[in-house]
């Protein structure tokens, strides 16, 4: 497919519409508690891994590096992960800003999604995402870093 072909694709898809929209001011960098969300579907390799149709999370301790990559798609490349964790899920660079100083500090607890959903992704947005969302706002998280696969 083409740039303009896939252009047209995206440009026909149905986006959801919200009553309200969430807004929320956060603290300078400098002051915020930051986490990572990331749809990599990484896990704990004790913990059960992502199914095709997997709409839910997992939650991933900021101590935890001992991960596997729960992406599954044939067409995604995992050597950058097996390299280097940080590809997909960059704990160790928040924990140098956070050292630095240029971020207040890292949460306690990530969120790991499975990126491959369906195309209305209403588990994602109705369900697990809130579910998720709830735990970061009572963890006191100003900011979360998104990272897509």
């Amino acid at each position: 497919m083409s740039d303009s072909g896939l252009r047209l694709f995206v440009d026909a898809q149905p986006v959801p519409e919200f009553a309200t929209t969430a807004f929320t001011v956060s603290p300078e960098l400098r002051n915020a508690k930051v986490a990572i969300v990331t749809t990599a579907a990484i896990h704990r390799i004790d913990d059960d891994g992502f199914e095709s149709t997997d709409t839910g999370y997992r939650r991933i301790s900021r101590a935890d590096r001992d991960l596997v990559l729960g992406h599954w798609s044939p067409n995604f490349d995992r050597t950058g992960f097996a390299v280097d964790l940080n590809v997909v899920y960059p704990i160790d660079r928040l924990e140098e800003m956070a050292t630095e100083g240029l971020i207040g500090e890292v949460a306690e607890n990530h969120y790991a999604f499975a990126g491959n959903q369906d195309d209305s992704v209403t588990r994602v947005r109705l369900d697990s995402g809130p579910a998720a969302a709830r735990e970061l706002v009572a963890a006191g998280v100003d900011v979360v870093l998104l990272t897509p696969v």
